[in-house]
């Protein structure tokens, strides 16, 4: 009796193992998730909207830029680890110059979006259709933000879909202030809200205090931020300047040079980042982004 349960249990066991083990093969594959770091980088260059710029051509570009400056880092002094470290560190500022281009894009459209409520508000007051106060914003509202008016002017000439093209705009943009606007406009036009210009006032009202209070902190912030680069970009201009004569190549190729400067570049790497978490701004999620 006992041997027939120790049996079982056995059996039992070691079905239930070959089921795990082979359920990865018999169950369909799961999809491959859209998020990640290259999902993110497609997102950042496309909302920098740099002509005939992809991520694969970001990519190659800065792979073309590290080959160019280890080379020539590498020609000049000799010294192989200097190469490799100036040529990883400058492979990163393409990138660097497209968030830079997001940053001050997005921040030109939020400065935009109280102006573009008022012309909504003028639009619904003098009776024109909602439609058209969207489609007159296209030609008519600041430059900023006409892109997205446009998109949205196409959309609804193409399938006249209100909704439909409401939400390419909001893909077009992808800012949580066009969100906010366009859920307002979607409920409104649903509904009927009778309210919808006093929703759009308090909107514009919130979006400029907001505007005012985070000009200041980045005015604040903008000088630490920029004493913090020059601080780590500083020591590695020093040492490129150092490094041309053969006794410094000998210094920096031997492992003591090696354990230097991958020790401080390693430490600069910390620090910049510590400094980066902490003068970042809190961004607004976009809680409405993936709403139809």
């Amino acid at each position: 009796m006992g041997a027939t349960v120790i049996a079982l249990s056995c059996g039992l066991v070691f079905g239930i193992g070959l089921v795990l083990a082979l359920s990865p093969l018999l169950s369909p594959p799961p999809e491959r998730s859209v998020w990640g770091p290259w999902k993110r980088l497609s997102e950042d260059v496309e909302r920098a909207r740099v002509p005939g710029l992809s991520a694969a051509g970001l990519v190659l570009l800065s792979l073309a830029l590290c080959a160019v400056v280890a080379a020539v880092v590498f020609i000049v002094t000799g010294a192989w680890p200097v190469a490799v470290i100036m040529s990883v560190g400058v492979a990163f500022l393409p990138y660097a110059w497209v968030v830079s281009r997001v940053a001050g894009r997005t921040k030109t459209v939020r400065a935009a979006w109280p102006e573009v409520i008022d012309s909504m508000i003028s639009g619904v007051r003098a009776g024109t259709s909602l439609p058209q106060v969207l489609c007159d914003l296209a030609d008519e509202g600041p430059a900023p933000v006409r892109f997205a008016f446009d998109a949205f002017s196409r959309d609804y000439a193409a399938h006249g879909r209100f909704a439909s093209a409401l939400d390419r705009m909001k893909d077009e943009v992808r800012d949580p202030v066009a969100d906010r606007i366009v859920e307002a406009l979607r409920v409104a036009r649903s509904v009927g809200g009778a309210d919808l210009t006093r929703l759009l006032q308090d909107l514009a009202t919130l979006l400029r205090e907001d505007a005012r209070v985070r000009g200041e902190l980045e005015a604040r912030q903008s000088w630490t931020v920029g004493a913090a680069r020059l601080g780590v970009a500083a020591p590695w201009i020093v040492l490129l300047l150092l490094s041309g004569g053969g006794a410094s190549a000998n210094v920096w190729n031997s492992p003591g040079g090696i354990a230097v400067l991958f020790g401080g570049a390693g430490v600069c790497v910390i620090a910049y980042l510590a400094m980066k978490a902490l003068a970042r701004l809190s961004a607004d999620p976009r809680h409405l982004g993936g709403q139809r």
